[in-house]
């Protein structure tokens, strides 16, 4: 596991006191990483084992906020039709998906309560990506846990990506939190979701800070859309990639990637997710990354008073907004295909 060094040295002191972020002291700063690491495929508790030691990893090197890739836990399945064409799906495809959906976690439950623990040990704000299962639908999840070791909550991603539409459920408004912490407020949105106006608005709306992408997109261009939502929110981004090569999947004919350069084209080392996770300033300056080369540990530094500088420019919920011409309203309640109407209790009989 590599790490990516900052420039500024690790102390033994605590990076940033418990202080209330509204106030006007001097910025404060926050160490931060993002894990550019693979899922262990198709077995969740070796993957929780991986995440722990990552997690005492950036620790150990100081982290106070710990940002993990999209599907992190359960696994992002690069290459997979799960058998689907129109109109009809394979044997083995439904097979697929029943794998998948035992490798998936619920929420509430003992994966969260584990993740929770190790967010407690080591003293970190966690975000995690996860599969979430309810039912039999699953959720491209991210999880969020204070430094206490208490879940916060979780954003379930709104729009699935082309063929991730056929596995993943489609979150609501219900979940699209931004978590005011000591360290900053926290939100994340996932992957293609970033490119989403609308709902980077209502992350602003919510005041971010510290924007988290977790990711399974590794090419160049992503890093184009990470500057400029660095500002056009006025918010540190950190995103996070998994960096896999084809031995970290099942091999054929139990899991096989139909890509555009195909199985065969495949040797065990081939790199089928490059990474390219990055730590990106509210001035656009990129801080950490991006990695290409490997699993790694990518950190920064946050100045904090970055985000005053920056929104000084431009505020786009703020000075820099016009409602009299444009604004946005976020139907923010849960949906849910069934309600149940209790009916009133029934007068007892004289």
């Amino acid at each position: 596991m590599a790490l990516v060094p900052t420039p500024t040295p690790v102390t033994e002191e605590p990076v940033i006191a418990e202080v209330d972020m509204g106030s006007e002291s001097a910025a404060t700063t926050v160490r931060a990483t993002v894990v550019q690491a693979s899922t262990i495929f198709y077995d969740t508790p070796a993957t929780l084992d991986k995440a722990e030691r990552l997690i005492s990893d950036a620790a150990g090197y100081g982290a106070q906020l710990v940002v993990f890739p999209e599907a992190f836990i359960g696994g992002y399945p690069r290459g997979s039709t799960f058998g689907v064409t129109i109109g009809s799906r394979s044997a083995k495809g439904k097979e697929d998906f029943r794998k998948y959906h035992s490798s998936a976690i619920d929420v509430p439950g003992p994966e969260v309560e584990r993740l929770a623990a190790m967010a407690g040990k080591y003293k970190v704000y966690l975000v995690m990506g996860v599969i979430e299962r309810e039912g039999y639908t699953l959720y491209c999840t991210v999880l969020f846990f204070d430094s206490q070791g208490r879940y916060l909550g979780k954003h379930r991603k709104l729009m699935p990506t082309a063929l991730e539409r056929v596995i993943w459920g489609f979150g609501d408004g219900s979940t699209i939190p931004v978590y005011d912490t000591v360290v900053g407020k926290i939100g994340a949105l996932i992957c293609w979701e970033n490119r989403m106006p609308l709902l980077r608005t209502a992350m602003y709306g919510k005041g971010v800070e510290i924007y988290c992408a977790p990711t399974a997109d590794g090419r160049d261009v992503w890093q184009a859309s990470m500057t400029h939502i660095a500002l056009e929110g006025g918010c540190f981004v950190l995103s996070a990639n998994q960096f896999c090569r084809r031995k970290d999947y099942p091999p054929p004919p139990d899991y096989t990637f139909t890509t555009s350069f195909g199985e065969e084209d495949l040797s065990p080392d081939s790199v089928v997710c490059p990474g390219g996770s990055v730590i990106i300033s509210p001035s656009g300056t990129v801080l950490a990354g991006p990695n290409y080369d490997g699993e790694a540990l990518i950190s920064a530094d946050l100045d904090l008073g970055e985000i005053a500088r920056a929104k000084f420019d431009f505020d786009v919920v703020g000075h820099y907004s016009r409602p009299d011409v444009l604004s946005l309203i976020v139907k923010d309640h849960p949906t849910t295909p069934v309600s149940y109407m209790s009916t009133a209790p029934k007068a007892e009989s004289l």
